[in-house]
């Protein structure tokens, strides 16, 4: 998933824990061949390829994984949708850009963005994309969704507790071996070596979005490299966003969305879900909790 997974368990000894963590190793890369947008023979990558032409067969968890990408799409009124995978790439997050692009070509680079032209049919398992040059991708909950099957996995084989982490989208289960729950640091991007808060998980999950490692910066504004899929803009105004709570899909969806938002109506979308606690950090510094 051009990711880094680290994955931490208790066990009763190095053997049995390595051999589970070659089965949390194999459950990822299952995910990843069937979800990635990158490797041609996967059912994503079919979608893609028959954008504009045809509905493509899907198995029922890619297919339920889409449904939920939609829900995600409608809770947030757009603000998270998987066809920015078809956005243009003419933002450029690695320090090199020094004006916007213009307004014509920012409109341009959305043209083939709208989760509401993702077209599923939950009877024949299928799913089409109703225009040509549509893509959908997975990049904003697919690694979430990889952490929390590696969990599941993990505790039908009877493993008491342990860490998925999937570069900042952590699910966690059980305790550390002296009992105490997982301790995870959010990092505060504007005090070096500090962290805003750490959070106490025993079953649980957490990820990050955030403008702090990827954005450009142009006439003193940070723009991050989170896209709004309205408007084709990155996202401005928060530097990070910590969904913590029961699922790391969930949270990651929510974190990703809450970016695009912003601190006000990002705040008024956590709240709906009592379940999840949240944690801000405008561009000014300022931490929202």
């Amino acid at each position: 998933m051009g990711s880094v997974f680290n994955i931490t368990i208790v066990d009763c000894d190095s053997l049995s824990a390595n051999k589970n963590i070659d089965k949390t190793i194999e459950e990822i890369s299952r995910i990843e061949n069937l979800i990635s947008e990158w490797q041609p023979h996967t059912q994503i990558s079919q979608v893609n390829q028959n954008a504009g032409i045809r509905a493509v067969k899907v198995d029922k968890e890619v297919f339920e994984l889409t449904q939920r990408a939609l829900f995600y799409s409608e809770m947030t009124n757009g603000a998270f949708d998987i066809s920015t995978a078809s956005m243009d790439k003419i933002w450029k997050f690695d320090g090199s850009m020094t004006e916007k692009p213009s307004e014509e070509a920012i409109l341009k680079s959305i043209t083939n963005v709208n989760y509401q032209n993702i077209v599923l049919d939950s009877i024949s398992s299928t799913i089409f994309l109703a225009k040509k040059g549509m893509k959908i991708g997975f990049g904003s909950i697919g690694k979430g969704y990889a952490a929390d099957k590696g969990r599941e996995l993990m505790m039908k084989l009877g493993v008491k507790s342990g860490i998925v982490d999937a570069s900042g989208d952590i699910a966690t289960w059980g305790t550390q071996p002296n009992g105490k729950a997982w301790t995870i640091g959010i990092r505060n991007p504007f005090k070096k070596h500090k962290t805003a808060k750490v959070l106490k998980l025993k079953y649980g999950a957490v990820a990050t979005s955030g403008s702090y490692e990827k954005y450009a910066e142009i006439d003193d504004i940070r723009y991050s490299h989170i896209l709004n899929p309205k408007t084709g803009y990155p996202a401005t105004g928060l530097t990070s966003v910590t969904i913590s709570g029961p699922s790391a899909e969930f949270a990651n969806a929510l974190s990703t969305s809450i970016m695009v938002l912003g601190a006000k109506e990002g705040k008024k979308l956590a709240k709906k879900y009592p379940k999840y606690q949240f944690l801000f950090i405008t561009d000014q510094g300022k931490v929202v909790k």
